[in-house]
């Protein structure tokens, strides 16, 4: 038997003050497609913002549906209509901003186990890290420097 550890990064910011302008930018287009995102049942509003090596900024926002599970995550959305957009691009960066009708989101809201993994596809694929940065609809904001420091023993089409 062995005992490994591992470790992740991340940097915690108190605002967008203290955000690269770059990167600011991004949670800033990250909430514009959360404040259209279509949730009328959960009251979970989420956006994301995909920044490509090309300088394009790609949106999504969650969208449900009545029959359940058929909706679909914000982050999701982003990265597929990057991959479908723009196939030959490489991802740089991604920011998540989340919001609710109910309560305040006021701790930073990462995304959830499928998109983690979705998101890994492509920063595998592509062999270079996707940033990522997201938040609540206030408070703190935390960033990391690739998608598999939230995602550990990730799957990859290496197993396949």
């Amino acid at each position: 038997m062995k005992e490994i550890n591992f470790s992740s990064k991340a940097i915690i910011f108190d605002d967008f003050s203290q955000l690269l302008e770059e990167d600011r930018t991004l949670l800033e287009k990250a909430i514009t497609a959360r404040d259209k995102a279509y949730a009328p049942y959960s009251k979970f509003n989420v956006g994301a913002a995909i920044l490509l090596d090309n300088k394009k900024i790609i949106l999504g926002n969650n969208q449900e549906n009545a029959a359940y599970p058929s909706g679909m995550c914000a982050e999701r959305v982003a990265i597929w209509r990057a991959g479908s957009e723009y196939p030959d691009m490489i991802v740089k960066k991604i920011a998540i901003s989340a919001a609710s009708s109910h309560t305040v989101v006021d701790k930073p809201v990462g995304p959830c186990g499928a998109c983690r993994q979705a998101l890994y596809e492509y920063e595998f694929r592509q062999s270079q890290p996707i940033e990522i940065i997201f938040m609540g609809e206030t408070g703190k904001i935390i960033k990391t420097e690739s998608l598999s420091s939230l995602l550990p023993f990730s799957f990859d089409s290496s197993f396949l």
